[in-house]
């Protein structure tokens, strides 16, 4: 599944291709994805001209005068930009025509993804209401001009998406929004949260689930996916199944510090390619072959030559070392 580097990658690559031009017509092949495709879209879009192309978590939202198209990639989708006349395979569900003679088409064999419209303020759609912080900062874009973060060894101090899934029979899906969060409220509602040591912190406070779990959980940070969150553990120096409430401050500090750094390192490299993705021009990324740790269970560590251990936590996999991780 494409984590919070790769949709990043994907935003920037169609952004440049998408901003201030006109919607011709809409082309919707198979509307039953995860929910169903609005029928209405071809209606509401045709002639309207795209004013930008952010992200939300996992979300890319293409926004209009009035609305915004959400979408979101699923288990296996890629978007890309393309000729007009450029004829359709099987799984190419979905096609914004545009007004220069190319096309984004959303190909998506497991059809996880999703094509949703909301005409009111975006960040209160049920997909969105709930979700906690951006680990970059919503300022991220504009900040990103750094030189390339170095592959360093970590240094060991003291210091689901709330929705319904599609089954199998043809029905009605329904979005629902998630819980609050137990024992703190919902502190992840406002999306102007700074994800900062203190923010985690407090967050974290007396919760016994793992801090793996705990970061990838996101109402309470978003975009942090099974593979990133392994590896900023491991950088961090914190073992994936301590319970998240023994946290202390200074290892939440530098938790958040990791968890940027890998994620920023991970935009710079194209993303991770694992199964389907690709960026939008169809070239993989290559941060897979800076993993410390992640799929690399029995393999010795590139720190400390300790073999990397494999657990399940949450029905997924975590990869760690005893000996760096405490």
């Amino acid at each position: 599944m494409p984590e919070l580097p790769e949709v990043e990658i994907t935003r920037r690559g169609l952004a440049t291709h998408l901003t201030g031009l006109t919607v011709a017509d809409v082309v919707i092949r198979n509307s039953q994805l995860r929910w169903p495709i609005p029928k209405h879209l071809p209606r509401l879009l045709r002639g309207k001209t795209i004013l930008s192309l952010k992200r939300r978590a996992k979300y890319l939202l293409v926004e209009f005068d009035h609305g915004t198209l959400i979408l979101h990639l699923g288990m296996s989708g890629s978007l890309r930009i393309l000729p007009a006349n450029t004829p359709p395979e099987k799984h190419d569900h979905f096609d914004l025509i545009l007004s220069n003679g190319t096309l984004l088409r959303l190909r998506d064999p497991r059809r996880f993804g999703a094509v949703l419209w909301h005409s009111g303020d975006v960040h209160t759609h049920p997909l969105l209401a709930s979700l906690g912080p951006e680990p970059l900062g919503d300022d991220f874009d504009s900040d990103f001009q750094s030189a390339p973060h170095q592959f360093l060894p970590p240094c060991r101090g003291k210091g689901r998406m709330g929705v319904e899934q599609r089954g199998s029979q043809a029905s009605t899906p329904t979005l629902t929004l998630p819980l609050p969060l137990q024992g703190g409220g919902n502190i992840s509602a406002n999306r102007l949260i700074g994800f900062n040591a203190r923010y985690l912190y407090q967050a974290t406070r007396g919760r016994s689930i793992s801090i793996k779990q705990c970061i990838m959980n996101n109402r309470i940070v978003v975009g942090v996916g099974n593979i990133y969150a392994n590896e900023a553990l491991f950088r961090a120096g914190i073992r994936p199944q301590l319970a998240a409430g023994k946290l202390s401050l200074p290892r939440c500090a530098k938790l958040v510090e990791e968890i940027r750094a890998t994620l920023t390192e991970a935009i710079q490299l194209g993303g991770s390619t694992l199964r389907d993705f690709v960026d939008t021009s169809g070239q993989p990324g290559y941060f897979q072959q800076h993993y410390w740790v992640y799929g690399r269970g029995g393999e010795p560590c590139r720190r400390c030559g300790s073999l990397i251990k494999k657990i399940r936590q949450g029905q997924r996999s975590s990869f760690y070392c005893a000996a760096c991780q405490k």
